[in-house]
């Protein structure tokens, strides 16, 4: 008896306490990026886009390195910051529909526009 009480406790604990770690976890301060300084990992600056059926390919800065992603058809402009959800990257990769081949992408499940 003492143990299922133990236990319930702890999971009504748990559940009281998940919204405030998913509010910390997922908290940042906006804050603006200095010329030259590089964005976090999972952040860039659009610089190609290249639009398919249900993808949308887009070549990131941050910093001095250069990458693509491919994510779901997303609207953005070059110039735009955004920040991506990454879900797994693919090396030597051919797109079929864009006759292309990337020496690597990242597949990511969402994007945001920062402002």
């Amino acid at each position: 008896m003492r143990f299922i009480v133990v236990t319930i406790i702890i999971v009504i604990c748990g559940l009281l306490f998940y919204p405030l770690n998913v509010l910390a976890l997922h908290h940042e301060e906006s804050r603006p990026v200095a010329a030259g300084k590089e964005y976090p990992n999972d952040e860039g600056k659009v610089l190609e886009i290249l639009d398919t059926t249900g993808y949308t390919y887009m070549e990131l800065e941050n910093g001095d390195r250069r990458f693509w992603i491919a994510a779901p058809t997303t609207k953005v402009n070059p110039g735009d910051h955004i920040r991506f959800v990454e879900s797994m990257s693919m090396e030597n990769f051919t797109s079929k529909t864009l006759n292309r081949t990337f020496r690597r992408v990242i597949f990511v499940s969402s994007t945001m526009i920062k402002k």
